[in-house]
């Protein structure tokens, strides 16, 4: 091959047979990042085609001057960090509950990837329904036992519309956080909880001295990747709340998108972009190296 000796060809053989994946990654992933950043660094705007070209760090210095873009800053950690931390407190709970091996366990193996399985736009649309103020069974409910004295308009109210968005949200992640922990759990060594017994250990003892730190690494990669999905979350929120009421449930990917879309701007969308990939490289940056002074890593 290519008159190459036996040993050579060995050494690239491998290379040759993973260059068609690196060429299909490179044109999905690598080029629209690539064009992202030229982009970023353009005005460019389909508004004014006549008036496409660089502008330096233009599109930077507006998203800094703009109020939005700070607001929907804030909310994308609020809301990243309340829901993924929601997911893995009751993802763990169920996965604990699953790992008790019985009838009813296999059963709800199945049905808890549900959640998971439904395409983003339709669970949206369901939880729309649900928080509905005329006829949403959550405010019929709520009626019914007597802790609502009225309905309540979740989705349209500055003070619910967030929380309703963050409870929809870990509806569809826990189950994530379920399989992947009860993988971890599922490997556990029996003889570390036979040892805690003979020592005196409680169960939650056992919870917090010998499940948590065998399972930590896998703890620390599934909220690792829940954390950047969810910060990248658009059809969930643009579906139920378009980020509204006002503000309030504008996070970055949401206003970047409906900026791209409304205004056709996407060399500011693509600066908007930029900023997003900077905030979760830098959460991911102080994640890692947490996990690694401890250990984890």
């Amino acid at each position: 091959m290519f008159g190459l000796s036996y040993p050579q060809q060995r050494k690239v053989s491998p290379y040759l047979l993973l260059l068609p994946a690196f060429l299909a990654i490179a044109g999905v992933i690598a080029y629209p990042i690539l064009r992202a950043v030229i982009m970023s660094f353009q005005s460019y705007s389909l508004m004014r085609p006549a008036d496409i070209g660089f502008i330096g760090l233009g599109n930077y210095v507006r998203a800094i001057q703009d109020e939005v873009f700070w607001l929907s800053l804030r909310n994308t950690a609020v809301y990243v960090f309340a829901s993924v931390g929601f997911q893995f407190l009751l993802g763990l709970g169920l996965a604990l509950v699953l790992n008790k091996r019985s009838l009813l366990s296999t059963l709800s193996k199945n049905l808890m990837l549900i959640p998971w399985v439904i395409p983003g736009v339709l669970g949206a649309f369901m939880w729309r329904w649900l928080f509905n103020a005329n006829y949403g069974l959550i405010n019929d409910v709520l009626l019914r036992l007597g802790i609502l004295s009225e309905r309540i308009a979740w989705l349209s109210r500055a003070d619910t519309a967030m929380s309703a968005v963050i409870l929809t949200t870990v509806w569809r992640g826990m189950p994530f956080f379920a399989l992947m922990l009860l993988a971890g759990l599922q490997a556990v060594p029996d003889d570390l909880y036979e040892a805690a017994r003979m020592d005196g250990a409680r169960g939650w003892q056992q919870l917090l001295y010998v499940t948590v730190p065998v399972i930590m690494p896998v703890i620390v990669t599934t909220t690792l990747l829940r954390i950047i999905w969810t910060a990248n979350f658009v059809d969930l929120i643009y579906l139920m709340t378009e980020g509204g009421p006002g503000y309030s449930t504008q996070v970055l990917s949401v206003y970047t998108f409906m900026t791209a879309r409304s205004t056709l701007n996407y060399g500011y969308s693509a600066a908007l972009s930029i900023f997003l990939t900077l905030f979760l490289m830098l959460v991911v940056l102080m994640y890692i190296g947490r996990a690694r002074k401890e250990g984890i890593l």
